[in-house]
């Protein structure tokens, strides 16, 4: 694994000549905040040695390199997924490589299936805990303490720092924002009712299929994290029985526009 994220690194460094400060993994629907960047590069997965290639509807496959004001960026359009058919360490390898680029903070988002009773669709959730529920675990297997120990401290998975600092934007932008536990399941099956509810017992806010395993990879060599679900269909009696892919993407987009400018105002106003 340290050889081909170094391979791809140095492929990606020849290429670019570019250091990120900031990454960005833009999820189902999300994928226009690349409009946000002033870009210098764009690379295809395609190109990368080493990387695997988004099968997915809705995310594009392309690595961006640019600039949100004066911070260097790197932003993923279009991640990989466990119900792929992907290993955990194929999913979360472009976050290890984002690492070595020069990454030190990783902003994630997601659409998410929503079963806190005070949500509605097209919510925005900011991310303060996770629930592993995955049948794999990303750092299974031999560690190599280069990346980080084997035995990670998770009590603060999404940094508290970018957490307080979102939610002031929040309020400066009129972005009306929740916050939330985020369950991670394999799917790609949407959870039946009786799922949902087994996610709300457990004390889950929403429920998804990816994020997590990218922000343990990055919590194992000390990234900081920053979440983002958008609320794009309910686990109620209702809400279950229409839910489609179609359906996820159409309320992601619409939530879309606040969620660049939280995330495009996070990084703009970091360090």
């Amino acid at each position: 694994m340290w050889n081909k994220v170094q391979e791809t690194v140095n492929y990606i460094k020849a290429k670019t000549g570019f250091t990120p400060q900031y990454g960005v993994i833009l999820g189902s629907g999300l994928g226009g905040f690349a409009d946000d960047i002033t870009i210098e590069h764009s690379l295809p997965y395609s190109e990368l040695p080493n990387f695997p290639v988004s099968t997915v509807e809705g995310h594009a496959g392309k690595l961006i390199f640019g600039k949100i004001g004066d911070k260097n960026v790197v932003a993923m359009q279009g991640r990989f997924h466990y119900y792929e058919g992907y290993s955990m360490q194929e999913v979360t390898f472009p976050v290890r490589v984002m690492k070595y680029l020069g990454v030190e903070k990783l902003i994630v988002s997601n659409a998410s299936g929503g079963v806190n009773s005070f949500y509605h669709v097209g919510d925005i959730v900011i991310l303060y805990d996770h629930i592993n529920l995955m049948p794999e675990h990303p750092l299974r297997g031999h560690n190599d303490e280069r990346f980080g120990p084997r035995f990670l401290n998770m009590s603060e998975p999404y940094s508290h720092a970018l957490i307080a600092k979102a939610k002031e934007i929040a309020v400066e932008q009129g972005i009306d924002v929740k916050d939330g536990i985020y369950l991670a399941l394999q799917g790609p099956t949407f959870e039946t009712l009786s799922e949902y509810r087994m996610v709300k017992i457990l004390g889950a806010d929403c429920v998804g299929m990816s994020t997590v395993p990218e922000v343990i990879v990055a919590r194992h060599m000390d990234m900081e994290c920053f979440g983002v679900s958008v609320i794009t269909d309910m686990g109620d009696s209702d809400g279950v029985g229409s839910v489609s892919h179609d359906e996820v993407l159409q309320a992601a987009a619409l939530a879309e526009p606040k969620v660049r400018t939280l995330i495009k105002e996070l990084i703009a106003t970091g360090e």
